[in-house]
């Protein structure tokens, strides 16, 4: 008798949590979702309107580095830009791409040589984004998030000629 009182002691004792409110319980569900997700990875990158959405996510990101690289590439194009010396560098450029679709630089590596030479290319390279083509932003389960993005970008010059990509 006396084992059968302590295993019922046992048993309400463990039985606690049948008695847990259902919103604890959506709670401790949620919370288990949440920290399973990898908040730093998107399920699909940011898209411009030639870009295909139902592509993998690696060509997502190609499509979207080669359509912005090839926006930099044409605007730098219309710049006369005279050159002391030969450049050939690669800078990264981060970029963020808000949950609207707008993207803004939050950092372009500095590079003495390029600086000296062209100290307009920062305002140049910012200045273009405002004649970027409609862009839609990066999801996450379907969500429209920020996304931040580096992208090399090449600069291959000669001496007194325009820079190109």
């Amino acid at each position: 008798m006396r084992k059968m009182g302590i295993l019922c002691c046992c048993y309400l004792l463990a039985s606690c949590a049948w008695f847990e409110s259902r919103e604890v319980q959506t709670q401790k569900l949620i919370d288990a979702e949440l920290h399973g997700i990898n908040w730093n990875d998107v399920d699909q990158y940011p898209l411009f309107a030639d870009c295909d959405e139902s592509a993998s996510k690696a060509a997502q990101k190609e499509c979207f580095e080669q359509t912005l690289l090839l926006h930099f590439s044409r605007t730098l194009q219309d710049f006369e830009f005279v050159l002391d010396d030969s450049l050939t560098d690669t800078l990264y450029l981060d970029f963020l791409v808000d949950r609207e679709g707008k993207i803004t630089v939050l950092d372009m590596e500095r590079n003495r040589e390029v600086t000296s030479q062209i100290p307009e290319f920062e305002g140049v390279i910012t200045q273009s984004l405002k004649s970027l083509p409609h862009l839609e932003p990066a999801l996450k389960r379907g969500i429209p998030v920020n996304a931040k993005i580096r992208i090399p970008l090449v600069l291959n010059t000669n001496k007194n000629n325009a820079i190109g990509n």
